[in-house]
């Protein structure tokens, strides 16, 4: 799925879980299920959980760890050094 379509697409997920209790609670107890009835289907055997942060809970969601084969240890550690400074607003430029 294209990113602009999916952003929207969960936008408009996200905006009716803000306005219609109900369909907050069942987003959060069957996310899988509530996102295939809005057209977001992840495909077979692929499963979805949908969070939500609050005031004193933030969740952080890991991905996947790269095959061996896709990055060196220095170049995972130079993406992660690099994602958190630049979140941060402490960009270091590489060397």
């Amino acid at each position: 799925m294209e990113s602009t379509r999916w952003s929207r697409e969960v936008g408009q997920v996200v905006a009716k879980a803000w306005s219609d209790p109900a369909y907050k609670a069942r987003l959060l107890e069957d996310s899988t299920a509530v996102l295939k009835e809005e057209g977001i289907d992840y495909g077979p055997g692929v499963q979805v959980k949908v969070v939500e942060n609050t005031d004193t809970l933030r969740y952080l969601t890991l991905p996947p760890a790269p095959k061996e084969s896709e990055l060196s240890e220095e170049q995972l550690g130079r993406v992660a050094f690099g994602a958190a400074t630049k979140r941060a607003g402490n960009h270091i430029p590489d060397s």
